[in-house]
């Protein structure tokens, strides 16, 4: 397998590495800290500038139709940077569930606004009970004279304050009031009924909790014809999954060459950090553990489009394994760099935060270990 990336994949990587490395500075991020959407507005209408909002979205909705492979060489130049707009929650989630599920019409609709930056997404799906498992969905979609009515919880639904519509899951209530299908519904963020409770997130960006009493919803806010959408979610999820971990090697490597500067002018007893073997030992060890994950955040992105099962172990083998190595790579940089790597003076605490972040998000390695063996174990019978 050749994995020598193209020409058009060299020339993003180069222009997403500049346009990160110059804008998101450690001033920009301690400023994004207090702002009320945790992003700039200005700076998301410079990625559809550059194209990347509609680098993964479908030429025939104005996009570039791009793949995983594009996404991940983004997501890394975004986790050099700990960039916190909100690209995961729009573009790779929410445009991707829209472009799966909805209608002619829907896409028609949404897609090209979110290539050019007018449009914010976010995903409602986790639930307090669920414990990562997809298909748990307590909330409810019962149909009425003029459309539907929602009811249920949501919890950390990523960037959910800065959408314009939320897409919620929720499962279909018949006449004997049964919970049928798991289906999605376009929300507006100033819906009657719709509770939202916002809060940052570690390292960066904002979350929040949703509570739908009686959100009532036209007829035309199902998104699609009304099919099962949980075969979409697992999909979008896994895709969701390879590109954080792109973004989780991007903040590893920049640990690792953050902390291999450090040990190089930081003197004790006369010498620097880096002449002692042991030193020279754990850099090593981080130097391997970083080229592991980026090797597993390439297999999961190959694998996106994959039949279900394949697709599905290898964006778990990947969370695992990448959670794991960014969890080493994150203690080891704070210890070396002592005291100094948890103040505020330095970038590596922030970046220690967002890798534990994402041990969490979709859950966390033990989570995906079982998720593993579970799948190995279908693609065996």
């Amino acid at each position: 397998m050749d994995l020598t990336p193209s020409d058009e994949q060299r020339l993003l990587r180069e222009s997403a590495d500049r346009f990160v490395a110059e804008t998101f500075t450690g001033e920009y991020r301690r400023k994004a800290v207090s702002d009320p959407l945790g992003f700039s507005p200005a700076i998301w209408k410079q990625f559809a500038d550059l194209g990347w909002l509609a680098l993964p979205i479908g030429e025939a909705y104005g996009g570039l139709g791009g793949g995983a492979i594009e996404i991940g060489i983004l997501m890394e130049a975004f986790g050099r940077g700990l960039v916190s707009e909100p690209y995961l929650a729009t573009v790779v989630i929410g445009a991707a569930l829209v472009g799966q599920c909805g209608s002619e019409a829907q896409k028609q609709s949404i897609l090209p606004k979110v290539a050019e930056g007018k449009v914010y997404l976010a995903f409602a799906h986790s639930e307090r009970a669920a414990r990562f498992d997809l298909s748990h969905v307590e909330t409810t979609a019962t149909k009425t004279a003029h459309g539907w009515r929602l009811n249920g919880h949501k919890t950390a639904v990523l960037d959910g304050v800065a959408a314009n519509q939320i897409i919620v899951s929720a499962r279909i209530v018949n006449a004997n009031g049964v919970s049928g299908k798991l289906c999605l519904f376009l929300v507006p963020i100033d819906t009657a009924g719709l509770t939202l409770r916002d809060y940052a997130r570690l390292g960066g960006g904002r979350g929040c909790s949703l509570d739908l009493n009686d959100v009532q919803l036209p007829a035309d806010a199902l998104l699609g014809d009304g099919s099962d959408a949980l075969p979409a979610i697992e999909a979008v999820v896994d895709r969701a999954m390879a590109a954080l971990g792109a973004e989780a090697v991007g903040i590893m490597q920049t640990l690792l060459d953050t902390t291999l500067e450090y040990t190089k002018i930081r003197k004790q007893f006369g010498r620097p950090l880096s002449a002692n073997q042991v030193i020279r030992h754990r850099l090593a060890d981080m130097a391997m553990q970083c080229d592991e994950a980026r090797s597993m955040a390439l297999r999961a992105a190959l694998m996106a489009d994959a039949e279900p099962v394949a697709r599905s172990r290898a964006a778990s083998g990947a969370k695992a394994k990448i959670g794991k190595c960014a969890r080493f790579i994150a203690e080891q940089s704070v210890q070396l760099h002592g005291a100094m790597g948890v103040t505020e003076e330095l970038d590596i605490g922030a970046y220690f935060k967002r890798l534990l972040a994402f041990d969490t998000l979709f859950g966390g390695s033990a989570h995906h270990y079982r998720r593993h063996a579970a799948l190995s174990g279908r693609a065996q019978t």
